[in-house]
């Protein structure tokens, strides 16, 4: 990764540059990975019954 791209995503994050100083690259690049599974929507949600069959 390279540094435009790394402070790509933290503009995307909505960081500051005073957050960057309290958190680690890698803590940064999971912030960013879980941000996009935010979005995520699944097809079937299971429901007790299918837990139950599990």
């Amino acid at each position: 990764m390279t540094t435009p791209l790394f402070l790509l995503r933290c503009v995307q994050l909505g960081l500051s540059m005073a957050d960057l100083e309290l958190l680690s690259i890698g803590l940064i690049n999971d912030m960013y990975c879980e941000s996009n599974n935010d979005s995520f929507s699944y097809a079937v949600l299971a429901d007790q019954t299918l837990m139950d069959a599990f």
